[in-house]
C-alpha cells in the first residue's frame, strides 16, 4: 500500500510547518488579541503584530478601556516584546475619521442608531489593515475575536463563537467571503473568557487581568451626545416632545440625545402612562413619544446585504433564518426575502421592540450555528 505524502495542514490550515507561515495579528492591546498572538508566536509561526492608531494619541492616553488608545499601543507593544515577534504602529487616524467617525455623527444627526465597530471591521481593519497583511507577504491575518471559521463544502463558513456569552457575529456579519478565506480566528472556540486570561498569564502577560473594553474607542463614557457636538458644532438644535396623538409634551436640547424604544430622561414625568421614543422626526426636530406597544415590529428592510450563504442571494424567494436585530438579543426566527443582490425584506414571526434604523440585522442559520449574513436596517421605501 502506496503512503500518503499528502502535506500535514498545520494549526492554521497550511500544508507547511508554523516557522514557513507568516501571520499578521491585529493587536489592540487587550487580552483577546494579546493571547492570540502570544499562542501563535509560541507555536513557532512567523508572527507579525500590528496596532493601528485609530485617533488622537494625546486624546486616547486620557481615556483607559478602550481599543486602540495610548496604552493600549504600549500593551500591545510589551506582549511583543516579550514573545520576541516584531510589532508596528499605524498611523489609520484620517481613515478611521473618514470610514467611521463621520459616518457615525452623520447617522445619529438623520436620526439613525449607528454601530461603528462594524463599520470599523469592515471598511478599515478587514479592508486596508487587511491589505496591509497582504503587503507583509503574510498568510493570513488573526483577530482576537470570539467567533469560529470553519471549513465548509463551498469554501469557509463563519459559524458564532462556542462561548454564546462571548460571540461577536453581530459584529462580523459585513465580512466577505474572500475576506473570510485569509482571516483566522484562533480564540472562537474557547469555552469561555476565563480560558483566555489563563492563557495569558501562563504566557506571563501583562494584560492578563486587563479589563474588557466597554465603550465604542473613541466615545468616552458612552456619552454619544458630547462627541457628536464636538464633531458637528450646532448639532443640538432644540426641539419638541410630542405624543403620537399629536399633543405636546415638553422640549428637547436636541435629537442626538435620543434613540428608538428609549424611556428614562425624557423629562415629561407626570403622566398616567409609561412613555418611549418611538420616532426621531429630523425634519421637524420632533422627538416622538408613545406607549410600549408602537415599538412593536413585524417588518424590518434591511439594505448593503453581505450573504455568506450557499448560492446567489436573490436566488431563492425567500430563506427561513433566524435574526438579532440588536447585538444584545437571542436570535429570532424570522423569513429573509431577497428584493434584489444588496436589499431584503426580514418578516420576524414574533414582533420585537426597538427596531431602530441604523442598527444591523444579522441573518442565522436556524437552530444552527453558522452566521448567513446580514444587513443594514433603514426606515424602507
Amino acid at each position: 500500500m502506496a503512503l500518503d505524502d499528502t502535506p500535514r495542514l498545520n494549526s492554521l490550515g497550511f500544508p507547511k510547518p508554523p516557522a514557513e507561515t507568516r501571520v499578521v495579528v491585529a493587536m489592540s492591546g487587550g487580552v483577546d488579541s494579546s493571547v492570540v498572538a502570544a499562542e501563535l508566536a509560541a507555536e513557532g509561526y512567523d508572527v507579525v503584530g500590528v496596532t493601528l492608531q485609530l485617533y488622537d494619541h494625546g486624546a486616547a492616553l486620557a481615556k483607559k478601556g478602550a481599543c486602540c488608545a495610548g496604552v493600549d499601543i504600549h500593551d500591545a507593544r510589551r506582549v511583543a516584546e516579550t514573545m520576541g515577534f516584531p510589532h508596528y504602529v499605524l498611523d489609520y487616524e484620517n481613515v478611521f475619521r473618514e470610514a467611521v467617525i463621520d459616518e457615525f455623527a452623520d447617522s445619529y444627526l438623520a436620526g439613525a442608531t449607528p454601530v461603528p465597530c462594524i463599520r470599523c471591521n469592515e471598511r478599515v481593519k478587514f479592508k486596508d489593515l487587511l491589505e496591509t497583511a497582504r503587503d507583509l507577504e503574510a498568510d493570513c491575518m488573526a483577530t482576537g475575536h470570539y467567533i469560529r471559521r470553519q471549513a465548509g463544502a463551498a469554501g469557509p463558513e463563519l459559524h458564532v463563537a462556542a462561548d454564546p456569552a462571548r460571540d461577536q457575529s453581530y459584529f462580523l456579519f459585513s465580512t466577505t467571503p474572500e475576506q473570510l478565506d485569509f482571516l483566522r480566528f484562533p480564540l472562537g472556540g474557547l469555552a469561555t473568557k476565563a480560558e483566555t486570561r489563563a492563557l495569558a498569564a501562563r504566557h506571563g502577560l501583562a494584560v492578563a487581568d486587563k479589563p474588557d473594553s466597554q465603550d465604542i474607542c473613541f466615545v468616552p463614557n458612552g456619552n454619544y451626545a458630547s462627541v457628536i457636538e464636538k464633531l458637528r458644532p450646532g448639532a443640538a438644535e432644540p426641539g419638541e416632545i410630542v405624543h403620537a396623538d399629536g399633543r405636546m409634551l415638553g422640549t428637547h436640547t436636541g435629537l442626538i440625545h435620543y434613540t428608538i424604544g428609549q424611556r428614562r430622561g425624557l423629562g415629561i414625568g407626570g403622566l398616567d402612562e409609561p412613555l418611549y421614543v418611538v420616532k426621531l422626526d429630523v425634519d421637524t426636530r420632533r422627538v416622538i413619544v408613545g406607549p410600549k406597544e408602537m415599538l412593536s415590529t413585524r417588518t424590518v428592510p434591511v439594505r448593503e446585504v453581505n450573504w455568506l450563504g450557499d448560492g446567489a442571494f436573490a436566488d431563492a424567494a425567500e430563506y427561513p433564518v433566524s435574526v438579532k436585530v440588536r447585538s444584545t438579543r437571542p436570535p429570532r426566527e424570522a423569513i429573509l426575502r431577497p428584493l434584489s443582490a444588496t436589499e431584503a425584506e426580514v418578516e420576524l414571526l414574533t414582533p420585537e421592540e426597538g427596531v431602530s434604523p441604523g442598527q444591523a440585522c444579522v441573518f442565522y442559520e436556524t437552530g444552527g450555528t453558522r452566521v448567513l449574513g446580514g444587513g443594514w436596517i433603514w426606515r424602507g421605501r
